[in-house]
């Protein structure tokens, strides 16, 4: 009697082409480089050129299949009429965000309107376009939005933030059932703090340091290889069943 062995699905990427939004650094070039890495065609996306250029011959120099996009995500016509006239993109790392922290009581509405014109209405339509690509063509697709351990749990000076990703996690969860029949996965990823050009001036203040490791139960800040493997496996075959829920990577944040 033969035993027979379960296949293990692949994790490359080959062929197919994706789409990374603020991939001039931190965790957007991160991803872009790993899905580069994978096998896959990678256009990174940013308002600011030479990062990306710089970044896109990078990864050319590598031998891989790199190019650079100059797109303000916050303006809608504009990621409109730029991805309809691209081809489709199997793959989307939604990642372009920001963050304004501070206490409740003091948040100002220019600070408010700023974030959530990022982090909410730029992220959806970015998805949508993506998306509308995808379902024309009848291919399938992975769609990554990266959400933060905040789109689960609360924090002080975060309001904001918090509401941006629990929205995120929200249309998330709802674009997933109305893409699955056109086998078009939607994920977030839920890092906790990684270490990156935008969150390394909060600790520089010791005590948000010494608290935020207090709630890591790993005991250490996230780096950005903690999230290159995940955005591989969630882009790839090998998370084919995984479709509208969170990839939380916050080394045992919200455990608690």
């Amino acid at each position: 009697m033969s035993v027979e062995l379960t296949p293990t699905p692949s994790f490359r990427l080959d062929g197919r082409r994706a789409l990374v939004t603020g991939a001039g650094r931190g965790i957007g070039l991160s991803a872009a480089a790993a899905l580069a890495d994978a096998g896959a065609h990678v256009t990174l996306a940013a308002r600011t050129a030479n990062e990306i250029e710089e970044a896109a011959t990078a990864i050319r120099a590598r031998g891989q299949k790199a190019e650079p996009l100059i797109l303000d995500v916050r303006d809608v016509d504009a990621v409109q009429t730029t991805l309809a006239a691209q081809a489709p993109f199997e793959i989307l790392v939604n990642n372009a965000g920001t963050n304004r922290p501070a206490p409740f009581v003091d948040v100002k509405v220019e600070d408010f309107d700023f974030v959530f014109g990022l982090n909410v209405r730029a992220a959806y339509f970015v998805a949508q376009a993506v998306a509308r690509k995808l379902v024309e063509a009848k291919k399938p697709g992975s769609i990554i939005n990266m959400s933060s351990q905040m789109g689960h749990v609360g924090g002080p000076t975060r309001t904001v933030y918090c509401a941006t990703k629990h929205a995120m996690e929200g249309f998330t969860k709802a674009m997933a059932i109305e893409l699955a029949p056109h086998k078009i996965r939607v994920n977030t990823l839920a890092p906790t703090f990684i270490e990156t050009p935008m969150t390394r001036p909060f600790f520089q203040n010791e005590a948000f340091r010494k608290d935020t490791l207090s709630r890591i139960k790993l005991g250490r800040l996230g780096q950005l290889e903690d999230l290159t493997g995940a955005i591989v496996f969630m882009a790839s075959d090998a998370a084919a069943l995984m479709t509208g829920t969170s990839l939380v990577v916050d080394g045992g944040w919200t455990a608690e």
